[in-house]
């Protein structure tokens, strides 16, 4: 085996313990144990020997296989009768003989013997054992794995447990793999290229081109018969292919290949993040765009309760206009003076007073009905606008879920992010204090009564109709006073035009001020209302601009680590 890199080599091998240096930070910053200790381990192997993971169903005769194959004369991997490998056993070179126990499923065994400086095996139990406890093979072992020896019963290599962990670390990792065909010395031999042909055409239908395949017997290598053991084809293979020529290039590509496995799994879940981010972004800009287009509509609700109010007035005071000018004609006042004089007839004075009593009921009935026809529709524009909003909250999408496979942690935080704005919204839509407009009446609690028994959104109407009750109601009863004020004056036919002009001024001033005062006062109350909504997403927004910030560092360094990789790989070439 190659023991010195030449130089361009170990720079290579150097450029790459530094960029899975970057990657296990890369985990430790994402908070995900497993791939840290996965990328631990691998770092801790770049430079180390080549490392041989044995696999099979008990019985099969792996650790007799391990111990025929390093030919140490020693028995490395303790055989007997019944099942011994009961924990994964990682073999190793040491100074002296020694057993260490790591964990329950993990033991290491060191040995001064000389081809474990070159080469180290881990012996696994048996696959029918393992499946519950493949942690331990999966994260510490396989993705740094120079060679996995699938070692079956030569005659029965069909067993579904060994094939099943096949597919499993197969599809998760790619690694290099042969199958060896151990105990072939029980097999008459014209049966056992049968099963060698069968493992071939297996392994070709899961997706293995070339399968490597080798039948071999332990017993025959161990009582000195390597003709006919089947070892020297094997450990030419080895040779050729993992410990010597191109091996050292090729134990890079296969960390090149480990690191790029981890780091693709990583670039996975950033993109998953990176959707999930899209998909809130989104939601949050369909919120945002309702909001506004549903204020838009309660405005144009606005413009037409205020149209419809004015047209209204505009009737009512014309129609009291009209009888006003007739009735201080000459004729008319001279009329009710002389009439007033002889019968019990109204004089002029009490006739103005009766057309401003008459104005004042007039007023009232007829804004009161276009206040009534009008109120509701912007009520419920409103209440639409809260109630799109909590079902758009309810009906956001979730693509990052908390069981994915990196960013479990980050997907709970979100749906807790979530959950609590759905619960915070729906505490918002049951508060009567959120659609109050004390800020518009600040003397006043316009419908304070009847608030205290609504709830939330039922409020909306009651609060509308007391907003504009109060301001319409104040505009004319200014003007109403002024009016009788104006009458109250009247002397003589002399002053006709002067109550004409002053009941005119009086009307479009009451006009304007009742123009500015409900449409004021609304036009504060539904923006009002929208950014009271919009606060509710506070948090939401923050988590949004943090996220958005996390993600596109992890970009960065998953991209720059994938980059390097590239740059290490076509140097390899």
């Amino acid at each position: 085996m190659i023991k010195i890199l030449d130089d361009k080599l170990q720079g290579l091998r150097s450029h790459i313990d530094e960029i899975a240096k970057d990657l296990h930070d890369l985990t430790i910053d994402i908070g995900h144990e497993q791939l840290r200790q996965t990328v631990s381990e691998l770092r801790n192997r770049i430079n180390e020997p080549f490392m041989f993971v044995i696999v099979g169903e008990v019985k099969a005769g792996k650790s007799s296989f391990v111990n025929a194959l390093l030919s140490t004369g020693k028995e490395v991997c303790k055989v007997a009768p019944q099942p011994m490998t009961d924990t994964i056993q990682q073999v190793i070179w040491g100074e002296k003989e020694e057993v260490i126990t790591i964990n329950p499923y993990l033991k290491k065994i060191t040995h001064p013997v000389e081809i474990l400086k070159e080469i180290a095996i881990v012996d696994t139990p048996g696959t029918n054992t393992i499946v519950e406890h493949h942690q331990e093979i999966t994260e510490r072992f396989i993705p740094s794995s120079d060679l996995i020896v699938f070692v079956f019963e030569a005659k029965n290599p069909y067993r579904q447990s060994a094939w099943e962990f096949f597919d499993f670390i197969n599809t998760e990792w790619r690694r290099k793999v042969i199958f060896v065909l151990q105990q072939k010395d029980l097999m008459a031999e014209n049966e056992l290229p049968i099963n060698v042909q069968g493992v071939v055409q297996h392994a070709q239908k899961k997706g293995i081109e070339s399968p490597q395949v080798f039948a071999v017997s332990a017993k025959l290598e161990q009582e000195g018969n390597e003709l006919e053991s089947g070892f020297l084809p094997l450990r030419e293979y080895i040779r050729e292919h993992i410990t010597g020529g191109q091996a050292p290039v090729l134990k890079m590509k296969n960390n090149i290949s480990t690191c790029r496995n981890l780091n693709e799994r990583i670039g996975k879940g950033v993109a998953d993040r990176r959707q999930q981010w899209k998909a809130d972004k989104n939601f949050r800009k369909e919120v945002t765009e309702a909001l506004e287009k549903q204020e838009l509509k309660s405005l144009r609700q606005v413009a037409m309760l205020v149209e419809n109010l004015l047209g209204g007035y505009d009737r009512i005071t014309i129609q009291k206009e009209e009888e006003l000018e007739e009735g201080l004609s000459f004729f008319s006042l001279l009329r009710r003076t002389i009439a007033g004089i002889f019968t019990k007839k109204a004089n002029a004075q009490q006739w103005l007073e009766a057309l401003a009593k008459d104005l004042d009921q007039q007023l009232h009935l007829e804004l009161q009905s276009k206040l009534n026809d009008n109120v509701a529709d912007l009520a419920d524009s409103i209440q639409q606008m809260a109630k799109m909003i909590d079902l758009k909250i309810h009906q956001s999408e979730t693509i990052l879920r908390n069981n994915h496979e990196i960013f479990s942690e980050i997907a709970e935080r979100r749906s807790m992010v979530m959950q609590e704005l759905q619960e915070t919204f729906t505490k918002f839509l049951n508060r009567p204090e959120n659609f109050s407009a004390d800020q518009l009446f600040p003397d006043k609690k316009p419908g304070s009564a009847s608030i205290a028994t609504g709830s939330g959104l039922a409020v909306v109407g009651i609060i509308l109709a007391a907003v504009t009750k109060l301001a319409v109601f104040d505009v004319t009863g200014g003007i109403l006073t002024a009016v009788g004020v104006l009458f109250a004056g009247f002397t003589s036919a002399a002053k006709k035009r002067k109550i004409l002009e002053g009941y005119q001024q009086e009307i479009a001033k009451g006009r304007g001020l009742l123009e500015t005062e409900l449409s004021g006062k609304l036009r504060i109350y539904v923006p009002g209302i929208k950014e009271k909504i919009d606060a509710n997403f506070e948090d939401f927004d923050a988590m949004l601009e943090k996220e958005e910030a996390q993600i596109g560092k992890l970009e960065e360094r998953q991209g720059g680590i994938e980059g390097r990789l590239a740059e290490v790989e076509r140097d390899l070439n």
